[in-house]
């Protein structure tokens, strides 16, 4: 016998928005389930059901827009404010902006995704023929009072071209929902760098799903950064599914008190002779979490797989929570595979060493923190985007 699921008053606010625009087979599944606990093993660390409390009504057309939370010097600027695609100017050449009705995502059992396929009214339809000088910067706003948003976008990125993607997530300071996605395929011999910031207000609600498809011979390094957002959670499903293709899969949580930050991944190596080298980091201080699931999934016939999985977090209070569980799904037997898992404060002696040389205790610990991330932005070639994104780590660093 089945027992009825108690629902709370952001799950019943849902299936009243859901009912309203038709989307009446998810209002019933939402009825039936919920939203996902930590019983489910994937939000095993962010019980959406405990931490989704309130949902502010559905967003409607924005009537002005907030300046750009991030201005990257000389990027082509795309815009799309509580769902809707805005008007676009002139492409660079090669690349072919456009709408398409509904959602991007392919459908998967994961309630975000569901939502967002659900919830998503256009996406921003963007194909690259050939490759891209100038960074291409996807401008997502939530804006006017609080709301609860869907966005979605679809890139092609044509065979052996290449592209440079940057994603920004903002809005005006309201207690806004918003349910992001991206949906990426590369063709063969592709390559792409894809950066997403979440710089959303402290009272937000930030999630965000990014589906990734690689064929032969592509090339892809993402870097995910959450720095805003009172619940954050970005969801990450590569699959590799070309010979010869590659991910460098990054990302990082910087959390201040108060904040709950998730990264979770789901990577599948489908075919033989795939790689990738998936390096996540967190930063927390105050009463705060920073949470990262990541799996990765080798098929049975992807033989020489070579997959090397590492998380590492840095706690700068005793209040400070960071979660970490990597994991290895393995099904073929001729592959090189590995992960691992380290969390702790700053290191003492390299600390004393820094302060006997003269320099403030603040300044040393900032020098650390900065080393501890380079890694992660070292890799960025576009020089302004580089500056841009230090500019974020900077302004996380000096608390605002």
């Amino acid at each position: 016998m089945n027992v009825p699921v108690r629902l709370g008053p952001a799950e019943l606010k849902l299936i009243e928005q859901l009912n309203t625009i038709g989307a009446t087979a998810e209002a019933e599944r939402l009825s039936g389930a919920g939203l996902p606990t930590r019983r489910v093993e994937s939000y095993h660390y962010t019980d959406l059901k405990m931490l989704l409390r309130l949902l502010p009504e559905l967003a409607e057309a924005p009537v002005e827009a907030s300046p750009p939370a991030l201005r990257v010097a000389g990027a082509y600027q795309l815009m799309i404010a509580n769902g809707i695609v805005q008007e676009t100017g002139t492409a660079p050449a090669g690349v072919i902006v456009g709408k398409a009705e509904g959602g991007a995502l392919s459908q998967r059992d994961d309630i975000l995704a569901r939502l967002n396929s659900a919830l998503s009214k256009e996406s921003l339809s963007l194909t690259l023929e050939s490759s891209v000088d100038p960074v291409i910067q996807i401008d997502r706003r939530t804006e006017g009072g609080a709301a609860h948003a869907a966005s979605s976008a679809r890139i092609f990125i044509a065979d052996g071209a290449s592209a440079t993607i940057l994603e920004t997530y903002s809005g005006s300071d309201e207690a806004h929902v918003s349910n992001h996605a991206s949906y990426l395929a590369l063709g063969k011999s592709a390559k792409a760098t894809h950066v997403t910031v979440n710089l959303a207000s402290p009272k937000a609600t930030h999630f965000a799903t990014n589906e990734y498809h690689l064929a032969e011979g592509a090339q892809l390094r993402t870097l995910i950064i959450h720095a805003g957002g009172g619940l954050s959670r970005t969801q990450l499903f590569p699959t590799l599914s070309g010979k010869g293709a590659h991910a460098d899969l990054t990302g990082l949580n910087l959390v201040s008190d108060g904040q709950h930050s998730d990264i979770t991944m789901d990577a599948s190596h489908a075919v033989p002779h795939t790689s990738s080298t998936p390096l996540f980091k967190a930063i927390a201080r105050g009463r705060s979490k920073a949470v990262f699931q990541g799996r990765i999934v080798v098929a049975r016939d992807a033989q020489k797989t070579d997959a090397k999985l590492m998380t590492q977090g840095l706690m700068l209070s005793d209040e400070a929570e960071i979660l970490s569980k990597p994991e290895l799904e393995i099904y073929a037997d001729d592959v090189v595979c590995g992960h691992g898992s380290t969390c702790g404060a700053i290191d003492d002696e390299a600390l004393f060493y820094l302060v006997s040389r003269g320099i403030s205790r603040s300044d040393a610990e900032t020098m650390l923190v900065r080393a501890f991330l380079a890694e992660l932005l070292d890799p960025i070639e576009d020089a302004a985007l580089h500056e841009a994104l230090e500019a974020v780590v900077e302004g996380w660093l000096a608390g605002s």
